[in-house]
Formats: C-alpha cells, structure tokens, sequence
C-alpha cells in the first residue's frame, strides 16, 4: 500500500521564503527517503509538502516536525491518506 503524508504551514508576515527553505531542508533530513516527495506553496505564504511511502497506513513513518513558533502563524496541519492510484482510467 502506498501512504502519503500532508504537512502544511504558514508562515509568520514576511518569512515565506525562509518557511519554504526550512520545509526543503528538513524533507532531505528524512529518517528514511520517501518513495516521491513534493514540496508546494500557496498565497499567504503557505507551504505544503507530500510525501509518498509504501508502507501500511498506520504505519510510523518519518514527519517533518514543527518549525519554531516565530517562523509561523498557527501550529502545522497534518493529514495522512491512502493512495488510490490516478483519478482518470
């Protein structure tokens, strides 16, 4: 089975940039390599990064942590999913 895993945040005014740098780098200081990763920002300074793994759904797997509290606006989101495969076919 394939897991993929959601961590969003939000950077505090003006520290979008350095939000997006800290998610790049603790994503390549991973535990363990995820199958796919992708790292993905949106207004408001909003960055999201995916990761995939093929692992059982409960699985313990390796999460980004929380970034300190003055590089961001709220505490991190997280969800877990299972994969379906693609949409279309």
């Amino acid at each position: 089975m394939t897991v993929a895993l959601m961590w969003e945040a939000r950077a505090a005014d003006g520290r979008g940039a350095e939000l997006l740098e800290w998610a790049r780098a603790r994503t390549a200081e991973l535990a363990r390599e995820p199958l796919r990763s992708e790292l993905l920002r949106a207004p408001q300074d909003r960055v999201l990064v995916l990761t995939w793994w093929e692992a059982a759904y409960d699985a313990e797997l390796p999460e980004l942590p929380e970034p300190d509290a003055a590089l961001i606006t709220r505490a991190v989101h997280r969800w877990r999913f299972e994969s379906l495969g693609p949409a279309s076919g």
